[in-house]
């Protein structure tokens, strides 16, 4: 490991001592809380001189992926192992990257005069490359587009470092559903998301989403190409037309083919090519085909008289509108105020208003 000569240096001098806590450092990059020198003679040892500054070198050396290190201590405290033994447990339990990514850190002590140095080892059970695909993402509109990113691509793992972060895994578990339902092309296998947080509580922590699907890849890579070619099929004739006119010819087809079946599947290949969707499948294939001709809609997670149920909200000529293409007759736009007369009910924060 010991390489770490001038870029041990730079990195350290460039902060001046402090206070705070380096848990609650910005992750944005990785920076060290307070100037910790290396030692005379030893380009490769970090001197540090009370117990903060060696909770700061060991974070340095995991967020630097260093497998060994020497850390000399010239503080006042007399029982060195204790100290060391406590920051070996806050840098495994309380830093997120400890938490995620080390499986144990061992240190053996030799006395010099006036100080001590450790020799540290540090095991990782997460690999270098696990550890370098860790996304920053902060609010919900980042982790929402991570996650969207990560289900567009089938992919089976999420990992994102978030600041300023005080929620819970119903609230990470809800950001994947939003994310499934706002990639219509994709959204063929809603995946079992199961949701580790590093640590468990904390303003900054690491977020590992797991994500099982029920199909093959290759299977779900078969049915979003066949989607796709099918929904080009159908909008390629309405390219050319207004607004109104794109939207007639979209609802027209999906009333005419049978697209909504109560018993049907939930995706927009069921509605399209697997013989009918239920409402939320309907719902896809209606988003699909219209961000297909250029026209902005999304899908509603709601409830109607109680029950689960999904519809549109779709921008037209008038401005943003709701549409259920699961009920039978014409099909009808309609305001926040007529849908709420009609038992319908969702989260306004997440749909245009419809006024």
């Amino acid at each position: 490991m010991r390489k770490m000569m001038c870029a041990v240096m730079a990195a350290l001098i460039l902060l001046s001592t402090g206070c705070s806590s380096m848990l609650n450092r910005d992750y944005s990059s990785v920076t060290v809380h307070s100037a910790t020198p290396t030692a005379e003679g030893d380009a490769n040892t970090m001197r540090v001189q009370n117990y903060q500054e060696l909770v700061n070198a060991l974070i340095y050396l995991i967020n630097q992926g260093e497998e060994s290190g020497s850390i000399r201590y010239s503080g006042e405290e007399a029982d060195f192992k204790k100290l060391m033994d406590e920051a070996c447990l806050e840098v495994k339990q309380e830093d997120p990257l400890g938490a995620y990514a080390v499986d144990y850190i061992k240190y053996s002590v030799i006395s010099i005069v006036g100080s001590y140095e450790a020799d540290v080892q540090i095991t990782y059970r997460r690999t270098r490359e696990q550890v370098a695909s860790i996304v920053d993402a902060t609010g919900a509109a980042a982790i929402r587009s991570e996650l969207s990113r990560a289900l567009s691509s089938f992919d089976t793992e999420v990992v994102l470092r978030i600041s300023y972060f005080e929620e819970d895994e119903a609230y990470i578990q809800q950001l994947v559903r939003q994310a499934y339902l706002s990639n219509p092309a994709t959204a063929l296998d809603f995946p079992d998301a199961q949701v580790a947080m590093y640590p468990e509580s904390g303003q900054q922590r690491i977020v590992e989403v797991t994500l099982t699907y029920h199909q093959s890849l290759q299977t779900l890579e078969s049915w979003r190409n066949s989607l796709s070619r099918e929904a080009e099929r159908i909008c390629q004739p309405l390219t050319e037309l207004t607004i109104k006119e794109k939207l007639d010819g979209i609802t027209g087809t999906l009333q005419s083919m049978g697209a909504y079946s109560a018993q049907g599947g939930s995706t927009a290949y069921d509605a399209l090519l697997g013989g009918g969707g239920d409402s939320q499948g309907v719902a896809l294939a209606f988003s699909l085909l219209c961000r297909q001709v250029g026209i902005t809609c999304s899908v509603v997670d709601g409830q109607k008289n109680g029950q689960s149920h999904f519809w549109n909200v779709v921008q037209t000529a008038s401005g943003y509108r709701h549409v259920d293409l699961s009920r039978t007759g014409n099909v009808a736009y309609n305001v926040d105020q007529t849908m709420t007369q009609q038992g319908y009910v969702w989260d306004a924060q997440q749909v245009p208003a419809c006024n």
